[in-house]
């Protein structure tokens, strides 16, 4: 699959891999000569001078442009951490203009949500779905949805599937973002089903990659993932 030139990663859930899938697909991206950029636009449960989901970018895949919207201490939704710390979150235009800028100078610009499709990344209650909607110069988006490989799993996606179809917005590509070492009948059934969807299905990373040294991680990247590659 060639991913679009502005494309979102979210997830079915929290905690499911969106950062190592954002970092997985970069370095594939890059390995494949491309220029790349990543925004995270609400980053939240960080200190100012702690380590985010941008910083591990950073460190696992080299990408040398990141951007944050905003950072929050609170490990909560983004909504009620700004509260908690009497902020005013970024709106969704701010955010558009920042992938607008990243996009000018980028082959490719990743947008990593926070949380879910549907968590709040503003006081107006915009999504990253809305952000999706509103992707600037008239650029169909892609979107990357991380799955987990367990119990439960075909539900949320699917749940996750139909809010991006009610919305309009364009079929997702799927990713298993933790990969079992030792697979259950259960994930294995699972990645079975998700393939059979006729949705892109783009690999699973391997559970224990953000461990790996980031030049094990740079030369690994292309093999997860079923993206083109240039020669």
């Amino acid at each position: 699959m060639k991913l679009p030139a502005i494309t979102y990663v979210t997830g079915t859930d929290t905690d499911v891999g969106k950062t190592i899938t954002t970092a997985a697909l970069a370095a594939a991206l890059l390995a494949g000569g491309a220029t790349v950029a990543v925004y995270k636009p609400t980053q939240t449960g960080v200190a100012p001078d702690g380590h985010g989901d941008m910083d591990e970018a950073v460190r696992l895949c080299g990408v040398a442009t990141v951007r944050e919207g905003v950072r929050l201490l609170h490990p909560m939704a983004p909504a009620a951490a700004a509260l908690r710390e009497n902020r005013t979150l970024p709106k969704l235009a701010d955010h558009v203009a920042h992938i607008a800028d990243l996009a000018q100078g980028h082959d490719h610009v990743l947008v990593e949500g926070a949380g879910g499709l549907l968590v709040e990344l503003d006081d107006a209650g915009h999504t990253i779905a809305d952000l999706a909607a509103a992707t600037p110069g008239g650029v169909r988006p892609g979107i990357v949805v991380t799955c987990r490989s367990g119990l439960g799993t075909l539900n949320h996606t699917l749940l996750t599937l139909e809010a991006l179809q009610h919305r309009g917005l364009p079929a997702p590509a799927l990713v298993v973002g933790s990969w079992p070492a030792a697979p259950s009948d259960i994930d294995l059934s699972n990645r079975d089903s998700l393939r059979a969807w006729g949705k892109p299905f783009l690999g699973s990373i391997p559970e224990g990659a953000a461990l790996l040294d980031p030049r094990d991680f740079q030369r690994l990247a292309p093999q997860w993932l079923d993206l083109p590659h240039r020669t």
